[in-house]
């Protein structure tokens, strides 16, 4: 484990180096992945890095999780609250499609998390630009295959270290790392809704998912849901979408 830290460690100096930028800064929502990613960026830039606690509408349990990853990686950090930011803009909009006879209130909670998601990573980057520094992502092998992440929400990022890291490695690099045991026993969860968790939104669970994707058999159903969650999130991994340049005859 420690060589895959290492490893990392590296690779995330490398790219502040490539960039030419002068550090590195996440997010820090108080589960298990950006408590890893938090210690990463610490060991990589330890005097140019920076966490950012970004409450919105969110259960207080997770600031408290994420005040103590950032104590435990020895972090520093900043809080910036957009709940107040979040309600006025969703009103704004939904106010308007509501006058316009637009309004679709069916889809309001997806609408409604996915704007959660993207105000979080509107607040990193102007972060990020301020420092001259290089936002990091926080999915893991699992979520990228599935999808499990909102397009230029918590997928719009400049690097993302996990991305190649099972739940269960993730876990495994939590607790070499020191991360809190609270964090790394905790359900996971987006903290989209009251009562949401990860594993009930995708309908199977991370340890069928990396099961998987390590190339073992499980059950055909769960099977179903991963190659269906993957096929539907394409867009999602290969960014914009371009025509063919038209050739005249």
């Amino acid at each position: 484990m420690e060589k895959k830290v290492d490893h990392l460690v590296s690779w995330l100096q490398q790219k502040v180096k490539e960039a030419n930028v002068k550090g590195l800064v996440v997010g820090v929502s108080g589960g298990i992945d950006s408590a890893v990613v938090a210690h990463l960026i610490k060991r990589a830039m330890p005097e140019s890095s920076l966490g950012v606690m970004l409450p919105c509408k969110s259960h207080p349990g997770d600031f408290d999780d994420a005040t103590r990853v950032i104590e435990s990686a020895d972090l520093t950090a900043i809080t910036v609250d957009l709940t107040d930011t979040h309600n006025t803009l969703f009103n704004t909009i939904t106010d308007v499609l509501t006058e316009e006879h637009m309004h679709q209130p069916e889809n309001d909670q997806l609408a409604d998390a996915n704007l959660r998601a993207r105000l979080r990573m509107s607040t990193l980057y102007t972060i990020a630009t301020n420092h001259q520094y290089l936002v990091v992502g926080t999915d893991n092998k699992a979520e990228w295959h599935t999808g499990y992440f909102t397009k230029y929400g918590d997928g719009g990022v400049d690097i993302a270290p996990l991305v190649h890291l099972t739940k269960g490695e993730v876990k495994d690099m939590a607790r070499f790392l020191g991360v809190p045991t609270t964090v790394i026993d905790k359900k996971p969860s987006a903290g989209l809704w009251e009562g949401q968790t990860d594993e009930n939104e995708m309908g199977t669970t991370y340890d069928m998912i990396d099961r998987y994707l390590k190339g073992e058999t499980i059950p055909v159903k769960d099977q179903a849901i991963i190659d269906r969650l993957h096929a539907r999130s394409h867009h999602k991994r290969d960014g914009i979408a371009f025509p063919p340049p038209f050739e005249e005859a």
